[in-house]
């Protein structure tokens, strides 16, 4: 087990970014709302929450959502298609993530999501990418509680000093590192290469 070594990605902010928020304001004008109404409300219902600990469907959250907003069936599946069509996979890291793998580090993703995730990473061609997935409303916990980070740990049979995450979420770091881990919060200009390199050598210092 000490052998092991893994580097652990977050999802929404680090391999999925929203880089158009264009899509989202048209919402906001649409419903004669002020810009950014929408996002809050779609990521600060309770519901949301809710649906990343898999206590409700993702179904049920959406629908919470169009109450709250005042829309239609139809308006809402519009709304749930429109929101985040200005997400982009980042495929330069994807490509970097493969790298990674043939140097022997295992790569694990953990995630605060909903059970939509995997159907998402299934449609995008990745599962192959990584070797243990812990998405949060599967195991009904969420970064920064240390359960989660437990939990992809010991799916990835890694100590926690053998694991580096990496996370856009400041709150998320400071999980990984109070459960014993490294990481790193996430920012498009850093140079991600170069960290993983340093952190994979020394790992063998």
């Amino acid at each position: 087990m000490e052998k092991r070594r893994a580097v652990i990605f977050d999802w929404g902010g680090v391999l999925m970014r929203t880089q158009n928020y264009a899509p989202r304001l048209a919402w906001d004008k649409r419903l004669g709302l002020a810009p950014g109404s929408v996002e809050r409300i779609v990521h600060g219902i309770p519901e949301w929450r809710q649906a990343q600990l898999g206590t409700i469907a993702p179904q049920v959250y959406w629908q919470a959502v169009a109450q709250r907003l005042g829309l239609s069936a139809a308006e809402a599946a519009a709304l749930r298609h429109d929101f985040y069509s200005g997400d982009q996979l980042d495929e330069a890291l994807v490509a970097l993530i493969r790298d990674v793998r043939t140097w022997g580090a295992h790569i694990g993703l953990l995630s605060n999501n909903t059970l939509d995730l995997r159907r998402e990473i299934t449609s995008l061609g990745l599962d192959g990418l990584f070797d243990a997935c812990v998405i949060s409303a599967e195991i009904g916990a969420m970064k920064p509680e240390e359960a989660a980070y437990r939990a992809i740990l010991n799916r990835l049979q890694v100590h926690p000093r053998q694991a580096l995450l990496i996370d856009d979420s400041v709150e998320n770091v400071a999980g990984a590192w109070a459960v014993g881990m490294q990481a790193v919060r996430f920012m498009p200009q850093i140079d991600l290469r170069a960290l993983l390199e340093a952190w994979w050598s020394k790992q063998h210092g």
